[in-house]
C-alpha cells in the first residue's frame, strides 16, 4: 500500500456499458476504493457525451487521477479534456461489451484480482492518441467494411438499435454479402495513392471489434500511426481473410497494404461512415494525425507487448 499516491481519484462509470455490466462495477469499485485506502469518488454519466464534461470538471477541481469505467467510447470520452496534460493520470476500466482499447494496457476484457493489485500499484506509461478531423482516438478510426457495419447499428449516430449481439452479428452477415467498396484517394508523407477501399484503418492499437488484430504490429507510444488497407474484394476473398484476421496474418496477403505514418489525408467524392473508436460519424474529407505522448495511462508492465516500455 506505501506505493500509492495519496491523492483524488474519481471512477466516472458509465452504467449502461456492457448491457447494464457498467452498473455491477459501482460496488466493486467502492470496496476496492477502501481496501487500497484511497481518497476516491464514483460518478455515473447519465448520457451520451456527459463522461467528456465530467472528466473536465473533475481536472479543473483539481483531481489528478481521472478512471473511465466503460467500454471504448466511455474511455474516449474520459480522455479527451486530457489530452496533452501531463499533470494527471488517466486510466480504464473495462466494463463495455468488446473494450477493445484495454488489450493497450494489458489488463483483461474483465478485471481481476490480479489486476486490481497492479492497477492501484499506478504503473505510468506515457501513450500516444490519434486525431481525425479534430476528434481523439485511443484505439484507432476506420473507414469501409466496419464503418458500414457501425453504420447499420445506428438509428441515428449516437442511437444505437435494439437488438444487442445477435442483430449486430446479422449487421456483420450482410454487410459482407452486400458492402460496395468506394473509390478513395490517400495522401501520406510525398506519396499519394488511389484505391477501392474494403477496409482502412488507422489505429493506435491493434485490435478492433473484440477480438479482430487489424493493425498487429502497432505500438502505443511510437509516435506513428499503424494503417490497414484493404483493396476491393469479391466474396471469396473477403471470406478467406476474414479468417486469418483474428491472428493478424492477413497483413501478408497481396490485397493488404500495411504501413505506418505519422499523419495522412483521406479523400471520398462523397460522405461515407466512419468510426472512431466504435463511434459513428460521417464526412468525405479525413485529415488524421498522431498525438505523441499524448496521455500519461495505468497499465500493467507485465501484460503485453504494445509498448516500448518508458516506465516514469
Amino acid at each position: 500500500m506505501e506505493s500509492l499516491i495519496k491523492d483524488k481519484w474519481v471512477f466516472i462509470v458509465n452504467p449502461i456499458a456492457g448491457n447494464g455490466f457498467g452498473k455491477t462495477m459501482i460496488p466493486i469499485i467502492s470496496e476496492k476504493i477502501k481496501k487500497y485506502g484511497i481518497d476516491g469518488e464514483i460518478v455515473q454519466t447519465e448520457r451520451s457525451g456527459h463522461a467528456v464534461k465530467l472528466s473536465g470538471e473533475y481536472y479543473e477541481k483539481g483531481c489528478r487521477n481521472i478512471i473511465g469505467v466503460g467500454g471504448d467510447g466511455t474511455a474516449n470520452e474520459v480522455a479527451r479534456p486530457l489530452i496533452n496534460r501531463q499533470d494527471v493520470v488517466f486510466g480504464v476500466i473495462p466494463a463495455g461489451t468488446g473494450n477493445d482499447f484495454i488489450q493497450i494496457t494489458g489488463f483483461h476484457d474483465r478485471m481481476s484480482e490480479d489486476d486490481w493489485d497492479v492497477f492501484f500499484k499506478k504503473h505510468i506509461i506515457p501513450m500516444d492518441a490519434g486525431s481525425v478531423n479534430g476528434m481523439v482516438f485511443l484505439n484507432g478510426m476506420g473507414l469501409g467494411f466496419d464503418a458500414q457495419v457501425a453504420a447499420e447499428n445506428y438509428t441515428e449516430p449516437g442511437v444505437v438499435k435494439k437488438g444487442g449481439k445477435h442483430k449486430y452479428l446479422w449487421h456483420i452477415i450482410k454487410t459482407i454479402l452486400f458492402f460496395r467498396e468506394k473509390r478513395m484517394a490517400v495522401t501520406y508523407g510525398s506519396g499519394r495513392i488511389e484505391t477501392d477501399c474494403f477496409i482502412n484503418t488507422v489505429s493506435v492499437g491493434r485490435r478492433f471489434a473484440g477480438g479482430f488484430l487489424l493493425t498487429p504490429r502497432a505500438l502505443a507510444n511510437d509516435g506513428l500511426l499503424d494503417v490497414c488497407s484493404i483493396k476491393r474484394l469479391n466474396l471469396i476473398q473477403r471470406l478467406k481473410l476474414f479468417m486469418k484476421v483474428p491472428k493478424g496474418n492477413h497483413i501478408k496477403d497481396k490485397k493488404v497494404f500495411y504501413y505506418q505514418t505519422d499523419s495522412l489525408k483521406i479523400e471520398f467524392p462523397g460522405k461515407v461512415p466512419f468510426h472512431v473508436d466504435g463511434e459513428l460519424n460521417f464526412s468525405d474529407r479525413f485529415d488524421v494525425r498522431i498525438i505523441p505522448e499524448a496521455l500519461n495511462i495505468i497499465y500493467n508492465p507485465d501484460g503485453n507487448h504494445f509498448f516500448r516500455k518508458k516506465e516514469s
